[in-house]
């Protein structure tokens, strides 16, 4: 880690400490959400960045909460067009990544002459497809463990981890405790995209968290929330000056 990188680090968490009350809010919505949607690995919600205040370091464009269901690890997947700083908020995990010398990258099929389009269709076979996936299980990726933890007193190195752009990652949780973590992000919520491997059909997945829309309603409904607490409190406050 960098010098620069481990002061963004040391930022974010300064910033993320004193804001645990409002950060608190959104991880009880998450959780409440993953005990409804009993099937789900994870549930998630994007936090407007105006709930850390003022001094986010540069380039940081969202900000999530993350909670992930006890035992659950959701395979491979990386952000390309993201950096990724994440620390753990409550429980424990690997956020293992993917060695400097491994990657797995799916090539873009070759570009045919009009002439060969036709004799190309139908040419991947259930075979080839095969041979992709297996080739690709044989290779694998060589994974890095950085086991993350949440305890406050432990080093930045314990509770933070920093995933750059197109860097596989993959999220494993022990089967005691759910794993709540808060992630940062260097694109707004709406265009952050997910990219995972298609094993059945030997192709890249790639889709987006969230709509534009969807990250919109959201954060409308936290924005309310956070007044109506704030506004609860001065009332609290007033009648106990009275």
């Amino acid at each position: 880690m960098t010098a620069e990188e481990r002061s963004r680090l040391e930022l974010l968490d300064q910033i993320v400490r004193s804001n645990e009350g409002k950060v608190q809010t959104v991880v009880d919505r998450v959780r409440a959400e993953l005990a409804r949607n009993t099937e789900a690995v994870m549930a998630w919600e994007p936090i407007p960045l105006e709930t850390f205040g003022r001094g986010l370091p540069p380039g940081i464009r969202s900000g999530w909460i993350f909670i992930l269901r006890a035992g659950a690890d959701t395979r491979p997947e990386r952000h390309p067009n993201s950096h990724q700083r994440m620390m753990t908020l409550e429980g424990s995990g690997d956020m293992r990544t993917e060695s400097e010398k491994d990657d797995l990258r799916i090539k873009s099929p070759r570009r045919l002459r009009p002439s060969a389009k036709k004799e190309e269709k139908g040419m991947m076979t259930e075979s080839k497809k095969q041979e992709v996936r297996i080739k690709n299980e044989q290779k694998g990726i060589e994974w890095r463990s950085n086991f993350l933890i949440s305890d406050p007193d432990a080093s930045l190195e314990r509770r933070w981890i920093s995933i750059p752009p197109n860097t596989w990652h993959r999220p494993v949780v022990g089967k005691d405790a759910h794993w709540v973590v808060v992630s940062f992000h260097t694109v707004p919520a709406e265009e952050l995209i997910e990219e995972k491997l298609d094993e059945a059909a030997g192709e890249m997945k790639r889709k987006k968290y969230l709509e534009k829309e969807e990250v919109k309603g959201k954060v409308k409904k936290l924005k309310a929330l956070q007044h109506m607490r704030v506004d609860r409190m001065g009332r609290r406050q007033r009648s106990q000056g009275s």
